[in-house]
């Protein structure tokens, strides 16, 4: 399972296929998205990788933003995700996705806020045909009509769909198709409309009801800067330090008890030093009774 993508909703237009028909998309821009921190199962109990996008100043930011963005070695970013991804999907830290990390043809999940619209009555919310335009409806077209039952149940239940607020809710788009990918301005064409409002963030995966094409990119298409390969070959080459001051403390714990037992049976020595001694004493104290 391969990582998905936080991009930036730029708005809609259309291109034209060889056959001359236009077909309208949405342009998602991928604002540097790079992956911030990984999700272990030993430390978290899951794979995943953690994305960020956008740009952000970091005299906007409080002091466990900026310690937590300065310990993964990365820039501050506007907009954070995590995506599932198996062990073998993983990406470094630091790399930055690229637009042809999705080939044209393939299948796609757009999950996006959507536009916030305020209060709407039933008509606009629900779709309701609303009542008679006829005779014996006064003033009140546009209204739902009754709400709740008779004496029985004598209330409204929850969840009736009623008048009230619409939009701002978070909705995943199935099954749109990649149109095109521009690797040099981060751009990706999606057929068909995305929820949320020009300039929004969306996050974009693999389709999860479409069989992803072999041609696809595993674990997927990046570019790692310099910094990030420097500090992925010192991951990689702690290992063997790890390895080196473990057996340095192995030597020392060895040397340390190879002391004690030295001191051990230099104790013992002295002990049977004192008790030949003491036998001496005795034997000789014997010998003088014997005398007299």
């Amino acid at each position: 399972m391969r990582s998905g993508v936080v991009a930036q909703k730029v708005g809609m237009t259309r291109v034209f296929t060889e056959a001359g028909e236009h077909v309208p998309v949405t342009v998602l821009r991928l604002a540097q998205c790079q992956v911030v921190a990984h999700r272990t199962k030993d430390k978290n109990g899951y794979v995943a990788l953690q994305l960020g996008s956008g740009a952000r100043r970091a005299n906007n930011m409080n002091k466990a933003d900026r310690g937590y963005f300065g310990k993964q070695n990365v820039e501050p970013r506007r907009k954070l995700a995590e995506f599932r991804v198996t062990e073998d999907a993983l990406i470094p830290v630091g790399a930055e996705i690229t637009a042809d990390h999705f080939i044209p043809g393939q299948f796609v999940d757009v999950c996006g806020i959507t536009i916030g619209k305020g209060f709407a009555g039933g008509m606009k919310r629900w779709n309701f045909a609303g009542l008679r335009a006829s005779h014996g409806v006064s003033i009140s077209h546009r209204s739902i009509g009754g709400t709740g039952g008779r004496q029985d149940p004598g209330k409204t239940f929850k969840n009736k769909k009623m008048p009230g607020h619409l939009g701002v809710e978070r909705v995943t788009t199935l099954n749109l198709k990649v149109v095109q990918t521009d690797v040099e301005r981060g751009l990706i064409l999606v057929a068909g409309a995305v929820p949320g409002s020009k300039s929004g963030w969306v996050t974009v995966r693999d389709a999860v009801k479409k069989k992803l094409p072999k041609e696809a990119p595993k674990p997927g298409k990046f570019r790692v800067s310099e910094a990030a390969e420097a500090k992925t070959e010192s991951e990689q080459a702690k290992p063997a330090s790890d390895q080196a001051s473990s057996a340095e403390q192995a030597a020392a714990q060895a040397s340390a008890a190879a002391e004690q037992a030295a001191n051990a049976a230099t104790q013992a020595a002295k002990a049977a030093d004192q008790a030949a001694k003491a036998a001496d004493k005795a034997a000789s104290a014997a010998k003088k009774k014997e005398g007299e």
